[in-house]
C-alpha cells in the first residue's frame, strides 16, 4: 500500500497556527549535492559521509544548521564530472545578518570552514579561509523537498520550487531539511532565517520580492504562514512576532530578541517591550510528520506586558 501525504493537511485542516516553529539556527552551511538524498542527508548522499558527518557536528556545535541543496528538477541521480558545487553560507549578528556566496573547487574545501566565526558582524575571517566566496546582496530562497523525510516535502515542495525556481533563476533551490514538515510546502530564506509555511507558487515570489525590500511579505505576514526568524529560540520568535504585529512592522531585520527571566525583551533601536510567551496544549490532534501518531497541537499564547 502506498502512503499518501498526510501530515501538512492535518495540520492545516487543524487550523495549527505556525507563528513560533521555526527551526533553531544562528547560522547556515548550505552545500550543492546533486542527487538523491537519504532521510539523513549528511551521511546519505554522494557526499562523502565523512565530510557530511563532520560538517553536520561543528556547524551545529557553533549553534547552527548544515543542509544541503540541489538544482531545481535537477534529474535524481545527476553525476557531472567537472561539477563544482555552490555554497551558502548565512551568519552574522541575527539583527544584522551576512549571506556568501560561491563555488568551491570541491566540497572537502569546507573542511577550513572556521565555524567559531560564523557568529562575527562581518564575514571575514570566513572569506580569508574560502577566498571563492563573495558576499551577496540578494536573499536565497531554499524550500524544502526530501521526501525521504517526509512525504509532504516532496509532494508539496516540488511544484513551489519548480515555479518559483522558473521565474527567480539561481535564487530557488530545493533543500534537505527545514523542520516542520506539517507545515509543508516550508521554506527558509537566507541570510534572514525568516522562515515560512504553506508556501504557494505566487507566495514563494512574493517572499522573495519582499525580502528584496527587506520586508515580510503581505501575504505571509500571519500567524498561518510566519514561522519566526531561525536565529530566535521559538519562544523569542513568538514574541517578535506579536511586536511585529503590535507596530505593523515586517522589516526582516533590526530586532533584537533575549530571555529576560521567564520572559523575552523584544528591542527595536531605543524602544522594547516585555513579552510573556507560553505554550498551550489545546485539544485538538495531528500528527507531526507523516507516518507519526496524532499529538496535540501545542499554541502560543502571547502577552506584551
Amino acid at each position: 500500500m502506498v502512503r499518501k501525504p498526510e501530515c501538512s493537511p492535518a495540520a492545516l485542516a487543524s487550523d495549527e497556527p505556525a507563528v513560533g516553529t521555526a527551526a533553531e539556527a544562528v547560522c547556515w552551511v548550505v552545500l550543492e549535492q546533486p542527487g538523491p538524498w537519504g532521510r539523513v542527508a549528511a551521511t546519505e548522499s554522494h557526499l562523502d559521509p565523512d565530510l557530511g558527518r563532520y560538517l553536520d557536528r561543528v556547524v551545529g556545535a557553533a549553534g547552527g544548521r548544515f543542509a544541503l541543496l540541489r538544482q531545481v528538477g535537477e534529474h535524481a541521480d545527476a553525476h557531472r564530472p567537472d561539477f563544482r558545487p555552490l555554497v551558502l553560507i548565512a551568519g552574522g549578528r541575527p539583527e544584522a545578518p551576512w549571506l556568501l556566496r560561491g563555488q568551491l573547487a570541491e566540497a572537502a574545501d569546507l573542511f577550513s570552514l572556521p565555524t567559531d566565526h560564523l557568529g562575527d558582524a562581518t564575514p571575514d575571517a570566513v572569506r580569508a579561509a574560502l577566498p571563492g566566496l563573495a558576499p551577496v546582496a540578494d536573499p536565497v530562497l531554499l524550500v524544502c523537498t526530501n521526501g525521504r523525510r517526509d512525504l509532504c516535502c516532496a509532494a508539496f515542495g516540488r511544484p513551489v520550487a519548480e515555479s518559483a525556481a522558473a521565474a527567480r533563476p539561481g535564487r530557488v533551490f530545493e533543500t534537505t531539511h527545514t523542520g516542520g514538515h506539517r507545515f509543508a510546502p516550508t521554506a527558509v530564506l537566507l541570510p534572514s532565517g525568516q522562515t515560512y509555511a504553506r508556501l504557494t507558487p505566487d507566495t514563494a515570489l512574493a517572499a522573495l520580492d519582499a525580502a528584496d525590500r527587506g520586508e515580510i511579505a503581505v501575504d505571509l505576514a500571519g500567524s498561518m504562514h510566519d514561522r519566526g526568524r531561525s536565529a530566535v529560540p521559538k519562544a523569542g520568535q513568538a514574541a517578535e512576532f506579536a511586536v511585529r504585529h503590535l507596530l505593523g512592522d515586517r522589516r526582516l531585520s533590526g530586532y533584537a530578541v533575549a530571555a529576560e527571566g521567564p520572559d523575552w525583551r523584544v528591542t527595536r533601536g531605543s524602544e522594547s517591550w516585555l513579552v510573556e510567551v507560553t505554550g498551550e496544549t489545546t485539544e485538538r490532534v495531528r500528527p507531526e510528520s507523516c507516518g507519526k501518531a496524532p499529538a496535540p497541537v501545542v499554541e502560543w499564547r502571547i502577552r506584551i506586558r
